[in-house]
């Protein structure tokens, strides 16, 4: 039985582009049903994709990976990963964008030494970076706070409209529904700033 060729593409999010990374395992030869996409997070291997891949792939396949950044972020789940892959699966994996990544070149223990070694470092710094992003965010929040930035969903103005509403509501001459239309406001928003009119 032929070894297959199987790609490996991750983006973060729904609204990112993975055009780039596929346009690169298309120019190699591979097709479409072999290239398998995850659009989530890379903190650890729970991707629908990447399992399916996983359990398809056999001894002497060839995984392709864009860059190790999109195989994984935690660099220990990252050298799990690529242990069971290629120790215990038997597969090979190339890393594109790090010709030194590449298990089908090096099978000397000089090779896999240098492969390892090499590995180990990347899978470091893409977990640093990721450690790096995250204090970065955490210092940009905390600084918009103390300047009174106000973060989640923007309070709702208590207006004429909603007053005029809320009376006639009141007073029995309409019904709940008809003043949410008249202020024009969503159900949920409605009895929120009902509470909130109530306990001025």
């Amino acid at each position: 039985m032929e070894n297959r060729k199987f790609g490996y593409v991750r983006v973060s999010s729904k609204d990112q582009n993975e055009s780039r990374q596929m346009d690169a395992m298309k120019s190699i030869g591979i097709g479409n049903r072999d290239i398998f996409l995850d659009k989530q997070s890379g903190k650890n291997f729970h991707r629908e994709q990447y399992q399916l891949m996983k359990r398809i792939i056999r001894k002497g396949d060839i995984l392709y990976i864009h860059s190790l950044d999109r195989f994984g972020r935690s660099k220990d789940d990252i050298l799990n990963e690529w242990q069971e892959l290629t120790k215990e699966i038997g597969a090979d994996i190339v890393v594109l964008d790090m010709p030194l990544l590449d298990t089908t070149k090096y099978k000397d223990s000089i090779g896999n030494f240098i492969s390892d070694l090499i590995l180990q470092v990347l899978s470091w710094l893409a977990e640093d970076e990721r450690d790096r992003i995250r204090t970065r965010q955490r210092e940009g929040i905390d600084s918009a706070l103390v300047n009174g930035v106000k973060f989640g969903r923007p309070s709702i103005e208590i207006t004429d409209e909603f007053i005029q509403a809320y009376d006639k509501w009141q007073s029995g001459e309409i019904t709940a529904v008809k003043a949410m239309e008249e202020a024009d406001m969503k159900k949920t928003s409605f009895y929120k700033m009902v509470k909130t009119y109530k306990s001025l």
